[in-house]
């Protein structure tokens, strides 16, 4: 492919992934926030679960509708709801009506506490929504525009996305409660300044508020990205799709790939009824089954708590909240092992691999925690090195490619409605396990979970790389069911 049009798809890829961006930033921003939500709304465990988990919750709905949003409307149409709805989350949560501080010279709306608690769980759903739809689609625009042999490679973008969102957010959080020092979450009483009242008394506010400048631009760039080749033409809009390919990949590989999608748009029907057709009932089972395994592993409850899990062991905040930094710089390295791998091994290798790493290493930290050791920091890391590598970009390359292109983004849907509700019940009853069972029984736990999961990914999972999604869709007509 020439260097201009590889860099065009690259640059339409990583638009299109802004939205995982977000959705792992707000995944690890209220991470610092909780210690501080918890003081000044007074939530005992269940309530602070429920808030750190009611983005979760706006996802499942975004998923539920975003399949047949984006197989009806488009890919880029359902990526600018998203960003809308993200923005709005954005400032929300940052400027829930005030309950604290000066009430007689309020820099916001003044309210009483329940409101401004209701308030912050609306706007955290909405938000949700927005990660709920992006997270279906995103993989499926960059799938469909990518070519076969780099297919997995840009659509592990969008979890190196969600990573990058993670590590930076971890790092604004250490950064901001730093520079408040002592004075971090200490209502004064006095007069102040508005940036003291964001990052210093209230700066759990500024920690959400950090989060509008990243939805701002990806909802002003989506305006500039185009609509998939595949989506047109199976809308009938064949000459308008040869011209983007064309555009992407160049006009040789346009032309022969057009035959291909024109051939198999004819067969598809499209709709819940093609997607329960026989021979789709193996993708089906995958798409449903590979996203709620790597949930069960309890990567959401760490990502949301990492903070408080590790606190759990070290008893020092700030060491707490540098060693999330640490899980962050290590879940965005190891997702670079992926990229940089998944072509060469190919998805299948990548995901036993993980998978089995993923049961030691949460082994490792039930057991350490069993033996009250500092170092529980040690096997956690390795948890996640092996869900970066595995789990996280991969579920999303097989989703993304194993389903045809008129039900795709409905499969997907399904397949991230999966993924978001297990995570919602993981990160809402983590904290009641860690209070009830203890963190050993609760990490003991989760690498149960596990287990099912690699006898599952042996038994069902393909491998896939170096084919078509075309050649993918008459894998699944060719075998016996």
């Amino acid at each position: 492919m020439p260097a201009q049009k590889s860099r065009y798809l690259l640059g339409i890829s990583f638009v299109s992934t802004i939205g995982g961006f977000l959705f792992g930033y707000d995944t690890a921003i209220i991470s610092g926030c909780n210690t501080f939500l918890e003081q000044h709304f007074e939530l005992d465990a269940a309530a602070l679960g429920w808030i750190v988990s009611s983005a979760l919750l706006g996802t499942i709905l975004g998923c539920v509708i975003a399949g047949s949003i984006t197989d009806a409307l488009g890919r880029k149409k359902a990526l600018i709801l998203a960003a809308s709805c993200l923005t709005v989350s954005a400032v929300g949560s940052m400027l829930p009506p005030q309950f604290l501080g000066t009430m007689d010279q309020a820099f916001w709306i003044t309210s009483n506490t329940d409101t401004a608690f209701n308030f912050l769980i609306v706007v955290r759903i909405i938000g949700g929504v927005g990660v709920g739809i992006t997270s279906v689609v995103a993989p499926v625009y960059i799938s469909e525009l990518s070519r076969p042999e780099s297919r997995g490679r840009m659509v592990s973008l969008y979890q190196l996305s969600i990573t990058l969102g993670i590590l930076l957010a971890f790092l604004v959080d250490w950064l901001v409660l730093s520079s408040a020092g002592e004075a971090a979450g200490v209502i004064s009483g006095s007069n102040t300044n508005m940036f003291h009242w964001l990052f210093v008394e209230e700066l759990w506010r500024g920690m959400f508020g950090t989060e509008i400048p990243i939805a701002l631009l990806f909802l002003f760039l989506l305006f500039f990205v185009p609509e998939t080749p595949r989506w047109l033409a199976g809308k009938g809009r064949s000459n308008e799709a040869e011209i983007i390919m064309i555009k992407i990949h160049g006009e040789e590989h346009a032309r022969s790939e057009m035959i291909e999608i024109k051939e198999l748009a004819k067969e598809e029907q499209g709709g819940l009824k093609e997607l329960l057709q026989p021979f789709l009932r193996i993708p089906l089972l995958i798409g449903v089954l590979l996203p709620m395994f790597s949930h069960l592993s309890g990567i959401a409850a760490i990502m949301y708590f990492a903070p408080n899990i590790i606190n759990e062991s070290v008893q020092r905040v700030e060491s707490a909240f540098l060693g999330a930094v640490l899980v962050g710089v290590v879940n965005s390295a190891f997702t670079f092992v992926a990229i940089m791998n998944i072509e060469k091994f190919g998805r299948r290798r990548l995901l036993l691999i993980g998978v089995v790493g993923a049961f030691v290493s949460l082994a490792g930290v039930g057991l350490l925690f069993a033996m009250d050791s500092q170092y529980v920091i040690v096997p956690l890391l390795m948890y996640v090195a092996s869900f970066a590598f595995s789990y996280g970009p991969i579920v999303w390359v097989i989703i993304s490619e194993i389903f045809p292109t008129r039900i795709r983004g409905l499969a997907v849907g399904l397949g991230s409605f999966s993924l978001m509700l297990t995570g919602f019940v993981i990160t809402l009853t983590n904290p009641i396990l860690i209070e009830g069972i203890g963190p050993s029984g609760t990490f003991f736990l989760y690498a149960a979970l596990t287990l099912p999961a690699i006898w599952f990914i042996y038994r069902f999972v393909p491998e896939t790389k170096g084919k078509t999604l075309e050649q993918i869709q008459k894998y699944w007509r060719s075998i016996k069911q």
